[in-house]
């Protein structure tokens, strides 16, 4: 089995970025997360834990807790998009990450 580190080494920038904007986004389950790049819930917190200035990532971590959005079996079944409709969509990733 690969460890977080091992797979982040198989990522370039461009797939942490979208890791992570994928995990700020109330409507993207973390099952996207794993068919789209095979990280379980656990190694995305600890990506984004790894990856965020430590404000941003506590920020993150109360807003994702107890979100039923974010787990495919706890949502709604009408609720079947990764994204709000309503949402912009976001490009040349924002969010405060840690400068490496």
């Amino acid at each position: 089995m690969n460890t977080l580190k091992q797979k982040l080494k198989n990522l370039d920038n461009e797939s942490i970025d979208r890791i992570i904007e994928m995990a700020w986004e109330d409507r993207t389950p973390f099952e996207a997360i794993w068919q789209q790049f095979e990280l379980t819930e656990q190694e995305v917190i600890r990506l984004m834990r790894k990856e965020m200035k430590s404000r941003s990532w506590k920020m993150w971590r109360k807003r994702v807790q107890g979100r039923k959005t974010k787990h495919k079996q706890l949502r709604a079944p009408d609720v079947n998009r990764f994204h709000c409709s309503r949402q912009k969509s976001i490009s040349q990733n924002k969010i405060a990450k840690r400068n490496h």
